[in-house]
C-alpha cells in the first residue's frame, strides 16, 4: 500500500510540473507577442496609445497604478520582460517553466530541457537591461518569440505521445483559451462594449496580430474590419490556433486521453465542465454573443476555464 500510495504522488508531482511548465511558456508566448505589437502601434500612434490593456491583461497592478505607469514605454518593456517584482515578466515566467522542466527531467526530452535552458540563459543576460532601455525592442522581442517557438516545435516532434504530452498540451490550450477571451475582454471594454461603435481599423489590425490572426482574418472576411467578425474570428472559427473554440476543443482531446478506469470519477466531473462549455461556445454566433452580452459570455468563460484549472488541480495535481 506504500508503494502504490508513492507511487501515486509521484505521478501528480510530473503532472503538475509539467502542466505548470507548459502553461508558463504559453503566457511567456502571449506576453511576448503582445508587446511586440502593442510597441509598433505605441511608435505609430504616440498621441493616443496607452499600454493600459497589455497591463490589465498581463499584471497585476491596480488601476492608479496602470494609469501612471500607461504611457512609459521603455519601463513597461523592462517591467514586463526583466522585472523581477512583476510575477508574469517574461524573466519568472521561463524561471518557473525551467524550474518545474528540471524537476521532471526524466520525463521530458534533452532537446525540451536544452530548449528551456538556452531561453532561460538567454532572458537573464545583464545586458538585456541595455537592450530593451535604448537598443530595438522589435529586435530583441523577436528573438525571445523565436526561441519560444523553438521549444514549442521541440516539444511537438520529440515527446512521446503519453501521459506526459497530454498535461503538458493541457496547460497550453488552457492558458491559451484564458489569454484569448482575456484579450477579447479587454479590447472590448474600451468600446464600452458598444459593437457598433466606429472604430479605426487599425485596432482591430493590432488585435488581431498580437494573437497572430491577421492574415487568417483577411483570407476569411473579405469586407474589412468589422467588430463582429472579429469576435468571430477569436471566439469561433475553430480553423484558428488561437481562438476560444480552437483551444477548448483541444484542451477536451488531450484531456480525453487520461481517461481510466483508476479516475473514472474525476475524469468525468472534468470532462463534463470541459464539455458544457465547448457546446456554449460551439453553437454560438456573433449574433447571438453580442445579443446576449458579449462581456457577459467571456467573463463566464474565463470563470468556467479557471474553474475547470482549479478541480484539475484538486483530482490531479493534489499531492499534498
Amino acid at each position: 500500500m506504500g508503494k502504490r500510495a508513492s507511487f501515486i504522488i509521484m505521478l501528480s508531482r510530473v503532472a503538475d510540473s509539467l502542466y505548470w511548465m507548459s502553461r508558463y511558456m504559453e503566457r511567456t508566448d502571449g506576453i511576448l507577442r503582445m508587446l511586440k505589437i502593442n510597441y509598433a502601434s505605441s511608435q505609430d500612434d504616440v498621441q493616443n496609445f496607452s499600454w493600459k490593456p497589455v497591463l490589465k491583461i498581463f499584471t497585476f497592478l491596480n488601476e492608479e497604478e496602470i494609469s501612471e505607469f500607461a504611457q512609459d514605454t521603455r519601463g513597461i518593456l523592462q517591467y514586463m520582460v526583466i522585472g523581477k517584482d512583476n510575477p508574469n515578466s517574461v524573466l519568472n515566467m521561463v524561471t518557473l517553466a525551467r524550474e518545474n522542466g528540471r524537476s521532471v527531467q526524466d520525463h521530458i526530452t534533452k532537446e525540451m530541457w536544452q530548449c528551456l535552458n538556452d531561453f532561460y540563459h538567454i532572458v537573464r543576460q545583464d545586458a538585456m537591461a541595455e537592450w530593451l532601455l535604448k537598443g530595438d525592442p522589435v529586435t530583441i522581442l523577436d528573438m525571445l518569440i523565436k526561441n519560444g517557438i523553438l521549444y514549442f516545435g521541440t516539444t511537438d516532434i520529440t515527446m512521446a505521445r503519453g501521459e506526459g504530452n497530454a498535461f503538458i498540451n493541457i496547460g497550453k490550450y488552457l492558458e491559451r483559451a484564458i489569454q484569448s477571451a482575456d484579450i477579447l475582454n479587454v479590447k472590448f471594454s474600451d468600446l464600452s462594449f458598444e459593437l457598433d461603435k466606429t472604430t479605426d481599423t487599425t485596432y482591430w489590425k493590432y488585435l488581431l496580430m498580437s494573437i497572430s490572426g491577421y492574415e487568417l482574418y483577411l483570407k476569411t472576411y473579405r469586407g474589412g474590419f468589422e467588430a463582429k467578425n472579429v469576435v468571430g474570428m477569436v471566439v469561433l472559427n475553430d480553423q484558428f490556433p488561437r481562438s476560444v473554440i480552437y483551444s477548448i476543443n483541444r484542451l477536451h482531446r488531450y484531456f480525453e486521453r487520461l481517461k481510466n478506469e483508476r479516475n473514472i470519477t474525476d475524469f468525468n466531473e472534468i470532462d463534463f465542465m470541459i464539455g458544457k462549455i465547448e457546446s456554449k461556445v460551439k453553437f454560438s454566433t456573433p449574433d447571438s454573443l453580442i445579443q446576449d452580452g458579449l462581456q457577459q459570455f467571456l467573463n463566464e468563460s474565463k470563470n468556467n476555464l479557471f474553474t475547470i484549472a482549479n478541480t484539475l488541480n484538486h483530482n490531479y495535481f493534489a499531492y499534498t
